[in-house]
Order: structure tokens, then sequence, then C-alpha cells
């Protein structure tokens, strides 16, 4: 017979506690390493609800997707699409946004949650022209948290295969090392990361 879990406490039951490397890498700002990243990655989900419910769109673009506008806000240029604008529709009904960004070849996944808004006028939108076409909107994400995500979801999917990590990247080891002013991480951790990752991927 099915079971499910319906409480927190049923779910702790099976997974436990998280660790300390899973609790020290998240950050109200963007520490140096994250802004790194984010500057890296032209690629991110981003994901809005709204009274009809929840949309993960794909936000894509020629370098970088998102800016850093300071350590606590991202400015992501609103593309051509298709004029469904559904991510917009839920940010003016409800500011809650989810970004998990991708950077191609590595298996690190930098999460970003928070609020957003959608900038309109048009100093803001110029500033993100690309092939001199400014975007219609830009969406100003203020951070509430951000942080890496585990990489065994990538590495099952096999999703980078043969594909180099680009260089002068941040590792987890060095992100976690900074976070917590090396009591955790470091190079031991990414040293030992394949050999985890290898015994525990299912």
């Amino acid at each position: 017979m099915r079971q499910f879990a319906e409480t927190e406490a049923d779910l702790e039951a099976i997974y436990g506690v998280p660790g300390a490397t899973s609790v020290v890498k998240v950050a109200d700002h963007l520490t140096d390493q994250y802004q790194a990243w984010i500057e890296a990655s032209p690629f991110c989900a981003f994901a809005t609800v709204g009274p009809e419910g929840m949309d993960c769109s794909p936000r894509g673009d020629r370098g970088q997707v998102a800016y850093v506008v300071s350590d606590r806000m991202l400015a992501v240029p609103d593309r051509r699409g298709n004029n469904r604008i559904d991510t917009l529709r839920n940010i003016v009904r409800d500011p809650r946004v989810s970004c998990m960004f991708l950077v191609p070849g590595s298996d690190t996944v930098i999460r970003v949650n928070g609020t957003a808004k959608v900038a309109i006028d048009a100093e803001t939108c110029a500033q993100y022209e690309m092939e001199g076409k400014a975007p219609r909107s830009v969406i100003m994400i203020e951070i509430g948290e951000v942080y890496f995500q585990c990489a065994r979801a990538l590495l099952r999917a096999g999703l980078w295969d043969g594909q180099a990590v680009p260089e002068g990247l941040p590792s987890p080891g060095d992100i976690l090392g900074a976070m917590s002013k090396g009591e955790v991480g470091g190079p031991d951790y990414d040293k030992q990361w394949p050999e985890r990752a290898a015994t525990s991927m299912w």
C-alpha cells in the first residue's frame, strides 16, 4: 500500500537533518564567489508563482543571463519571446521568484531565491541593449538567499559529459571555505568530492 509523507517530521525521519556544508553555503547576498558564478551563467530556469499556479520559464542570453546590480540585486533583461509573459504576469501579482543558474560544463548549480519587480523605464532598459535592441522590461531581483546546489543531479543526468569546466571559477570548496571562514570546505572538500559522489550517486 502506497504511503505518503504528510509532515516535515515524516520527511526528517527519512532524510535526517542537513550537514554543516549544506547550511553554511547559504548567503543573504552575493559573495565574490557567487557573483563570479552568476556572471558566468548564460542560462537559468526562472520560477514564479501566481493565482493560477506555478510557472518555470527558461531564460538564456549571450554571455550572461543576469547582471549584478549590487550584492543584493540582480537584473535579468526580458529578451524577445512568445509574448505569453507568464513570468512577468506572475511577478506583478506575486513577487516571489526562484532562479537556478547553470554554467555549461560545470555540475555546480547556483540557486537564488528572492522577490522581483519589473522595470519598464527607458533608462533601465537601455542599459541592457543587445545588438542595438533594448529589452522591453528588466526583471530586478532582490536576493533573499543564494547558495550552490549538490552536483549529483547533473552528474546522474550526464548533462555536460565530455564538456570542459570553464576555467577561473571558484569551486564548491572555495565557496564553502569563504562562507565558513575555513571551518569547512577548501581544497580537501574538492579533492574528496569525486569519490564521495561516486559512492552516493543513487
